[in-house]
């Protein structure tokens, strides 16, 4: 299980200081693990434009027998006894007056009703009420049939009357512009007393266009608040408990509550406000508990796993997860058996990856669980080939199919979850030995839409240098497919390239090779101009970062070190080694000007003495001309 102790997200190079203090080198220690964590984006979840039960990518829409969106409600449909479904009577329409003089009538009766304790089915004239409002409906009015609906509810109709009741509300709330109606009134706690009260064996088709029409609902700001205030997560949890709980018999209405449902704790989600309540109702393991039981219907999997994709950003949620027994191996099945359900996976993955991102324990983990590299390995294999080639190239100023867009998507996420799990000392060794992995990563950094994100897993691995590992092995074919980061535009692809030279370049093979590439000014992995123009920007980069970045710029200082093989030779021409060493002299001196923070201010010079100012140092020796060295 992942520690209990309270974390500070890492937002800039420094760490908060805590509040037992630590050595330099565990503080150093800590840092380093969390640079080297990737990140990326959370996948885009789209809103349904149609309210509709089941949108368009549901898997639903193919199926002949699933309930309706669309239907016509009159007064004829409603049992005038409210007994049993079925009791025969039936009802005419009534012409009345003014839609404005009805509604204000409901609402002094309702009044009335409640002023004199006769609400519920304690009311001796509740029938004649009840066959009086079920003429109204007629009048198709939303504002006059949403009094109707309040009243129907607060006199506690039930069988048929309740699931046409709960039919016109879900009717009412499909149009945007009605969502006004839902508001300063009491409508709402109706339909939440709806979904804790009733059982779904007897009232499980009113529970679905019940839930529907809070679905549709809290896709308005407003009224999302509303439903937040109003305890939703809290009946949602009750509700899941009963879903759970369903005979086989039930188990296809239940999924469809489930998909409506789901939605609507996705847009609560959405509130910071929600993140405690989340935790504190223990909805994230019951949301698992449903995936398990509802393994096979991918509209629930989706809707829990963006549920799951957008909580696991956050620390408290994060760890609420994490501590669910059984929860890596259970993504772990259901990336197996969705691996062509794109939106599914890339948020399994995405959660996958932010678990894996902030500690040790999730990493070893999801690693032990059985078929953990199969799995991942096998969507690699898919999603690196479909559509097309691995090596096909890009054309310039061209938007690539949005199915490779897709592809590359699961690849960014996936990347990602690998390069966060061989953090671990236990669990990079073996992946790094690991010839399958490797070989797809070096495919892949053939590929320039994912060149940096690969790169960055690579640099992970490339960190253990066992007998076994596939990196040391392929080091010089990795060497070369990382030169082409040097020539890129993109600062983020220029870093990370550095960052592998400083783990690869430790051998000579690979140093020779760079420096075979080297041009006629004798400039350090450069084969042109252009090249050329890249060590000038890590020279830069050197300069502008260091001061904010020392784990950074020891790196920089190790793989320029590394490409001089410790001996006399000069892959820098002379003004940038004089640029340099001019940095370097301001950089090494202890008089250097440090921040004022005093919390940071210690790990800020434990940075500066353990990573930056051994290697700096040995840098600035090579630097130096032959008579100051001698």
């Amino acid at each position: 299980m992942a520690s209990t102790d309270p974390k500070h997200e890492i937002c800039s190079p420094f760490m908060p200081q805590r509040n037992t203090r630590k050595t330099c080198t565990e503080i150093v220690s800590e840092i380093r693990q969390s640079l080297r964590v990737q990140s990326t984006h959370r996948p885009f979840t789209p809103r349904d434009g149609h309210r509709k039960l089941f949108g368009s990518a549901s898997v639903r829409v193919q199926c002949d027998n699933r309930p309706a969106s669309a239907f016509s409600l009159h007064a004829q449909n409603f049992d005038a006894s409210d007994s049993r479904p079925g009791s025969g009577t039936r009802l005419s329409p009534l012409d009345h007056g003014s839609v404005g003089h009805l509604c204000d009538l409901c609402d002094r009766l309702h009044g009335t009703l409640a002023e004199a304790d006769m609400l519920g089915r304690r009311c001796k004239r509740r029938s004649e009420i009840l066959r009086t409002l079920f003429r109204l409906i007629d009048l198709n009015s939303a504002q006059l049939n949403m009094r109707i609906a309040q009243l129907c509810l607060a006199l506690c109709v039930s069988g048929n009357n309740l699931l046409n009741i709960c039919k016109l509300i879900f009717q009412i709330s499909r149009g945007e512009h009605n969502d006004i109606l839902f508001q300063n009134n009491s409508i709402i706690d109706s339909l939440l007393s709806v979904l804790t009260n009733e059982d779904l064996s007897t009232s499980g088709e009113a529970l679905l266009y019940c839930v529907g029409a809070l679905k549709f609902l809290s896709g308005n700001a407003a009224i999302l608040r509303l439903l937040l205030d109003k305890n939703c997560i809290g009946v949602a949890q009750k509700l899941i408990q009963k879903l759970c709980v369903v005979e086989d018999t039930n188990l296809a209405i239940a999924g469809h509550i489930l998909v409506q449902l789901t939605v609507t704790l996705r847009n609560l989600a959405d509130l910071s406000d929600s993140r405690p309540l989340f935790v504190s109702f223990s909805i994230l393991p019951a949301l698992c508990l449903v995936l398990q039981q509802h393994c096979e219907d991918q509209d629930v999997c989706t809707n829990i796993s963006r549920i799951y994709s957008k909580l696991s950003s956050y620390s408290e949620c994060r760890l609420a997860l994490a501590q669910i027994p059984n929860c890596y191996l259970l993504f772990l099945e259901l990336l197996n058996k969705h691996h062509q359900k794109q939106d599914l996976i890339v948020r399994l993955l995405f959660t996958l990856g932010n678990l894996t991102a902030k500690s040790d324990e999730p990493r070893q983990q999801l690693f032990q669980c059985d078929g953990c590299m199969r799995a991942l390995l096998q969507l690699y294999t898919i999603y690196q080939r479909k559509d097309r080639p691995p090596h096909a190239p890009v054309q310039k100023g061209a938007s690539p199919p949005v199915r490779a867009q897709e592809a590359d998507d699961v690849l960014v996420k996936l990347v990602r979850v690998l390069a966060n799990m061989c953090i671990h000392p236990a669990v990079g060794p073996p992946l790094a030995a690991d010839t399958a992995c490797i070989r797809l990563l070096m495919e892949t950094l053939g590929d320039e839409e994912l060149l940096v994100n690969v790169a960055a897993a690579i640099n992970n691995l490339s960190f253990y240098q066992e007998e076994a590992s596939a990196i040391r092995l392929n080091r010089l074919h990795i060497a070369k497919l990382v030169l082409k980061l040097l020539l890129s535009s993109s600062m983020d692809a220029m870093l990370e390239a550095t960052r592998v030279y400083g783990n690869l370049t430790r051998y000579k093979d690979v140093r020779d090779f760079i420096m075979q590439n080297k041009g006629s000014y004798d400039v350090c992995l450069c084969v042109n101009v252009r090249i050329f123009v890249c060590v000038i920007r890590l020279v830069d980069c050197l300069r502008d970062f260091g001061p904010g970045d020392w784990q950074l710029a020891g790196q920089i200082c190790q793989a320029m070190w590394n490409l001089t093989g410790g001996s006399s030779e000069k892959p820098f021409d002379t003004e940038e080694r004089e640029s340099l060493r001019e940095i370097l002299t301001v950089y090494l001196d202890e008089a250097l000007k440090w921040i004022d923070n005093e919390d940071l201010r210690d790990f800020h010079r434990a940075c500066w003495e353990l990573e930056f100012l051994p290697v700096a140092q040995k840098l600035m020796k090579t630097l130096q001309p032959p008579d100051l060295t001698a």
